[in-house]
C-alpha cells in the first residue's frame, strides 16, 4: 500500500511530467526564429479596441489576441499617417528620415533608407507587403518592391493613381494591375493574397507586413452591413477584428500559430467620428470619458495605439505591460527576433523590446518622441515636454503633467518649484537635447506653403 507522503511524491512527479511537453515547447520556440505577421491598421487608436476600454466598439478577436498575449498600454505613433509608416519601416525618427507630414513621404526612398523588409530578407526571411503603401515613396514593379526588401506585394494603386481601397478596388499585384475585381471586397483580397503567400512560405520563416486600409475613410459599408445598417464606422471595426480572427484560424488550421509572432497596431489615433460626439477633438471614449485628442493632433488621442502582441507558447499569456514602446522599437525588434544584422551607419532610433516578449527581463525605454511637423515632444509615462511656444532653437517649452492621460494632459507652470515637475522637465530636456531635432530641419517643400514672415499679415484680397 502507498501511504501518504509516497503518494504526495507520486502525484508531484506526474503532474511535473504533465507539464513537461509544454515546456519543452516553449523554451525550443525561443530559438527559433518565428514567422512575423504585422497588422498595421489605419486611423485606428485605442478609442477603437474592446480590451482597452472603448465604450462604442466590441473586439472579440483581437480581445482574444490580448488575453493569451501582451497588450502594451503606452504604445505612441505619430499623429499621420506617412510619419508613422516611415518610422516604423526604417526604425527612424520623422527628423531623420525628412517624413515630418504626409506630404513628405518621398523623402523616405530605398536609395537613402533601408527597410526592415530588406534586413528580414537578408536573414532569410520570404516577404511581401499586403495593403497600403502609399505616403512613403511609392513603387509600382516588381522590381521596385524588392529595392525594398518585398519578395511580393498587393497594394493599393496602380501607376500612382489612388483609386478605390475597397470596393472594386485599384490593386497592383507584383507590378500588375489585379484584375477580376468588379464587385469585391478590397480588404478580403488582401486577407486571401496573405493567406497565400503563407501557405506558399509556410516551410521558411516569412515575414508580412499586412497595413490593411481598414478603417481609414471614406467610411462604407462592408459585406457584413446591414441592408438597413446606419453605423458603418462601427461595421468597419468589426470587419477589421473579423479579419484578424480569420488570419488566426489559418494559422491555426496550418499548424503555424507557435512558430507565428502576431504584432497588432495602428498607424495613429482614430478621427474623431470614433467617439461619436458631435464637435470637439476626441479619438473616442474609454469607460465613460472622451480621448484628449484625435488623429493629426499632438494630443495624447492623436499617437497613443493599441499594441497587441501575441507568440503562442512564447508570450507570457494575459500580460498588460506598462513598458514604453514607439514606432521606431518594432525595426529592432523584428531584427533581434530574426537574429537580423541591423544597418550600418545608419543611426537607429528604436529600442527593441524582443525580450518582453518573450517573458524575459528587459531593461524598456524610458522615453518616447512623437513628432509632427514641426512639432515635438517627449513623454514617459507621467510627464510630457514639447517645444511649443518657443523658437526652434530654444530650450523646449510647455510641460505636462500626465496623470489623469489619456483624458487629459495637464499644463505645469513655467515657474513650478515643485520636486517632480522639476525633475522631470530636466530628465526630458536631457532627452531632447540628446535628439537634437531642432538642427535638422525640414525638407524642402514640406511645410514652406504655410510659413510668412514674423510679423507680416496675409494681405487681404
Amino acid at each position: 500500500m502507498m501511504n501518504r507522503r509516497n503518494f504526495l511524491k507520486w502525484s508531484g512527479s506526474v503532474a511535473m511530467s504533465a507539464m513537461l511537453p509544454e515546456v519543452r515547447s516553449t523554451a525550443a520556440q525561443q530559438g527559433r526564429k518565428p514567422n512575423i505577421i504585422f497588422i498595421f491598421a489605419d486611423d485606428y487608436g485605442i478609442g477603437g479596441v474592446g480590451c482597452y476600454g472603448s465604450d462604442r466598439f466590441k473586439t472579440p478577436n483581437l480581445d482574444a489576441l490580448a488575453q493569451t498575449g501582451i497588450r502594451f498600454e503606452y504604445c505612441f505613433s505619430m499623429p499621420l499617417c506617412a510619419p508613422s509608416r516611415a518610422t516604423c519601416m526604417t526604425g527612424r525618427y520623422p527628423f531623420r528620415t525628412g517624413v515630418v507630414n504626409n506630404s513628405s513621404g518621398a523623402q523616405a526612398h530605398p536609395d537613402k533608407e533601408v527597410c526592415i523588409a530588406k534586413v528580414m530578407k537578408q536573414a532569410g526571411y520570404a516577404t511581401a507587403v499586403a495593403g497600403k503603401w502609399r505616403q512613403l515613396s511609392y513603387f509600382t514593379t516588381k522590381e521596385d518592391g524588392q529595392r525594398w526588401g518585398f519578395d511580393e506585394f498587393l497594394i493599393w494603386g496602380v501607376d500612382g493613381s489612388k483609386g478605390e481601397r475597397y470596393w472594386d478596388p485599384v490593386y497592383n499585384k507584383n507590378g500588375q494591375p489585379l484584375s477580376d475585381t468588379k464587385g469585391k471586397y478590397g480588404p478580403d483580397l488582401l486577407h486571401e493574397f496573405v493567406v497565400d503567400f503563407i501557405r506558399r512560405h509556410r516551410d521558411q520563416p516569412f515575414f508580412i507586413y499586412y497595413p490593411t486600409p481598414l478603417i481609414h475613410g471614406p467610411i462604407l459599408r462592408t459585406p457584413d452591413s446591414p441592408a438597413d445598417g446606419a453605423d458603418h464606422y462601427a461595421d468597419n471595426i468589426a470587419y477589421l477584428d473579423k479579419l484578424a480572427g480569420k488570419l488566426v484560424a489559418e494559422l491555426d488550421s496550418m499548424n503555424l500559430r507557435e512558430k507565428t509572432l502576431i504584432v497588432f497596431t495602428g498607424d495613429n489615433g482614430c478621427t474623431p467620428q470614433a467617439s461619436g460626439i458631435k464637435g470637439g477633438r476626441s479619438g473616442g471614449t474609454l469607460h465613460g470619458r472622451a480621448i484628449d485628442g484625435a488623429k493629426a493632433d499632438m494630443k495624447e488621442g492623436g499617437s497613443r495605439v493599441p499594441l497587441i502582441v501575441n507568440w503562442k507558447g512564447t508570450t507570457p499569456a494575459g500580460q498588460v505591460s506598462k513598458d514604453l514602446v514607439d514606432f521606431s522599437d518594432f525595426f529592432p525588434t523584428f531584427a533581434e527576433l530574426a537574429d537580423a544584422k541591423l544597418p550600418e551607419s545608419v543611426t537607429i532610433d528604436g529600442r527593441s523590446f524582443a525580450a518582453q516578449l518573450r517573458g524575459q527581463p528587459s531593461k524598456p525605454r524610458q522615453w518616447v518622441f512623437v513628432q509632427l511637423d514641426q512639432k515635438w515632444y517627449v513623454r514617459d509615462r507621467g510627464w510630457k515636454l514639447n517645444n511649443q511656444g518657443l523658437p526652434a532653437r530654444r530650450k523646449a517649452g510647455e510641460l505636462f503633467d500626465m496623470k489623469d492621460a489619456p483624458f487629459q494632459e495637464i499644463l505645469v507652470r513655467p515657474d513650478s518649484t515643485e520636486p517632480q515637475a522639476q525633475a522631470a522637465r530636466s530628465k526630458l530636456q536631457a532627452a531632447l537635447d540628446s535628439l537634437r531635432p531642432q538642427d535638422t530641419g525640414i525638407p524642402a517643400g514640406a511645410e514652406q506653403k504655410r510659413k510668412r514672415p514674423v510679423g507680416k499679415k496675409k494681405k487681404q484680397k
